[in-house]
């Protein structure tokens, strides 16, 4: 293990990440809401931390195994979400205990979007453009915006790519070189959150807000700088833009890519796509069983306004954005149960969605109707095909691996709230919340965090930190053959 090579990566994440406090920091200047101070001193004191890592050891510059990717992608996601806690610490509004600060970071940088912060209306302009901000760089990894501006790193960078993008194919390069292959990735997720804040804008969002928002809505992150989230904008233009802009965001990025790369649009690539066609379906159905729901309950005046509704929600949880227009824990019980439930798919892999990812769950059905026609005809040789093409069994036994993990870590979280006094609806909404970097539950966590006990609060933490690395980065640290030589 390069331990030292670790520390001087670290060290330059860290300090890069030191960078990202200036930004708010102009915000609060532009606004003059006092909060610019707290943001000055995090970026010094993040800078300095950065420079005593990376100092003493500019000079090891070794090539990093697989271990070692693992290792600085779990670091840097502790060390950046503890980092984050402190301009909320060294604030007086919101003023906020230890845990929560925490909390607060973690929750927008793994794009969870569960916050302990009520009173959304009332802080200042640069703290409310912080919780954005760091949903943004959440979205789509940081380490990957590192290894495509940061040459200085010294290595190839296939460790950290493999570790921190999400998906059961994490081999497959875009680009020849891992470095064009981020920038690559980056340059789309700019260019749509450009265009998703303009289109806020179009819509009526002050300039502010719009780009808050652009920033909660390509990571699919689901903060919002209202406490009413888009229920305060009560806009049908909004929430159709919304719509739109999480659904692109939960496609594969590598399909953006393919159908950008020729200069055009080129919709047949993302149709050859079988996950592609899997969401699709998904969300479709999800929306149709929802929209009858709402008008054989009559829950809304018009069908209009129940179609608006029924699509906005349908799309917000099941990708995981976790955005709200309304009180959908108050729909008949059947709605919010399914609607959480739908989070555990989530989006597609290679997306800036939570969940265990639409292609795992394709496998899964594909695998359990090779074993129901094994059951009929037990000598028969069947093949799993995606796209196409046959699935060696490797592929398979992962899947039903990163399954079963998923499952345990569930319940060992859902077991610790309990322990700690939470009630069962509330545990089982608020591990599926977490877990699936959802937000909002049902229960006690329905509208916010706020109620929850510490001990839960910091159970709930890692229980982030498993969603956002994809249980098995986390997981494989606590093996003991991880850390034999």
């Amino acid at each position: 293990m390069q331990f030292r090579s670790i520390i001087r990566i670290v060290g330059l994440l860290l300090a890069l990440f030191s960078v990202s406090m200036l930004a708010p920091a102009l915000v609060a200047l532009i606004y003059r809401d006092g909060a610019g101070v707290s943001f000055v001193t995090t970026f010094f004191f993040l800078f300095a931390c950065g420079a005593i890592c990376w100092w003493p050891n500019r000079r090891h510059k070794h090539e990093l195994k697989a271990r070692d990717g693992f290792l600085i992608v779990v670091l840097f996601w502790t060390v950046i979400g503890s980092a984050g806690s402190i301009p909320f610490l060294l604030s007086d509004n919101p003023n906020v205990s230890v845990t929560d600060a925490f909390f607060e970071s973690f929750s927008a940088l793994t794009t969870t979007g569960a916050t302990v912060i009520v009173g959304l209306d009332d802080l200042p302009k640069a703290i409310l453009f912080y919780r954005q901000f760091l949903q943004w760089f959440g979205g789509m990894g940081i380490i990957v915006l590192a290894v495509a501006i940061l040459p200085v790193l010294g290595i190839g960078g296939m460790q950290l790519y493999r570790a921190e993008i999400p998906g059961p194919v994490k081999d497959s390069k875009m680009t020849p070189r891992i470095a064009e292959t981020a920038k690559a990735l980056w340059y789309i997720y700019l260019s749509l959150t450009i265009a998703c804040a303009l289109a806020f804008w179009l819509a009526g969002m002050t300039p502010f807000d719009a780009i808050g928002h652009s920033f909660s809505t390509i990571a699919i992150g689901g903060f919002s700088t209202h406490d009413t989230s888009m229920g305060y904008f009560d806009s049908y233009a909004i929430n159709m833009i919304t719509v739109i802009f999480l659904l692109i965001s939960a496609c594969n990025y590598s399909l953006h890519f393919a159908a950008f790369a020729s200069g055009g649009i080129h919709p047949r690539y993302y149709w050859k796509d079988p996950e592609f066609r899997a969401f699709i379906f998904i969300q479709l159905l999800l929306f149709i069983v929802c929209f009858l729901v709402l008008l054989n309950h009559l829950t809304y005046n018009s069908v209009y306004d129940a179609f608006d509704q029924a699509l906005f929600q349908t799309v917000s949880i099941s990708t995981t954005a976790g955005f709200t227009t309304t009180g959908f824990s108050d729909w008949p019980l059947f709605l919010p149960v399914l609607l959480l439930f739908s989070s555990f798919i989530g989006g597609c892999a290679g997306s800036t969605g939570g969940g265990m990812k639409v292609i795992r769950v394709l496998l899964l059905t594909l695998q359990g109707a090779r074993e129901l026609k094994r059951l009929v005809h037990p000598r028969a040789v069947y093949t799993i095909k995606v796209g196409g093409t046959a699935l060696s069994q490797r592929v398979v036994d992962a899947v039903w691996g990163f399954f079963s993990a998923y499952a345990l870590v569930f319940v060992v979280c859902m077991l610790a709230l309990i322990a700690t006094g939470m009630e069962e609806l509330s545990a089982f909404s608020a591990v599926a919340a977490t877990l699936n970097n959802l937000g909002p539950g049902l229960g006690d966590v329905a509208l916010h965090f706020g109620d929850v006990n510490e001990k839960a609060k910091w159970v709930l933490i890692v229980s982030m930190l498993f969603g956002r690395l994809e249980i098995f980065t986390l997981l494989i640290l606590l093996t003991p053959t991880f850390w034999r030589s």
